[in-house]
């Protein structure tokens, strides 16, 4: 069983690999909070009522807007660029 802190695995070159939807928006919900989530993220069970079983419910079965949020997830996660 995998915590909520647990990383994907350095063999996989997938970022989201061991990550479930639920724990990716956890973390960007932490990070950014609903309403910053809600303008980068244009979809209505961010701005209109956010939880995360409801974000849940529609990004399941909204594939664009999963990817949207995954896309958003991914970025947070690269290491920050030296000038």
């Amino acid at each position: 069983m995998m915590s909520n802190d647990a990383k994907p695995s350095s063999g996989s070159k997938d970022p989201l690999h061991g990550l479930t939807l639920e724990m990716i928006i956890t973390r960007l919900e932490a990070q950014f909070g609903w309403e910053e989530l809600g303008r980068r993220v244009k979809i209505k069970c961010f701005t209109d009522n956010p939880s995360v079983s409801s974000s849940l419910k529609f990004l399941r079965r909204t594939p664009w807007a999963r990817q949207k949020v995954e896309a958003l997830y991914i970025r947070g996660q690269r290491p920050a660029r030296k000038p």
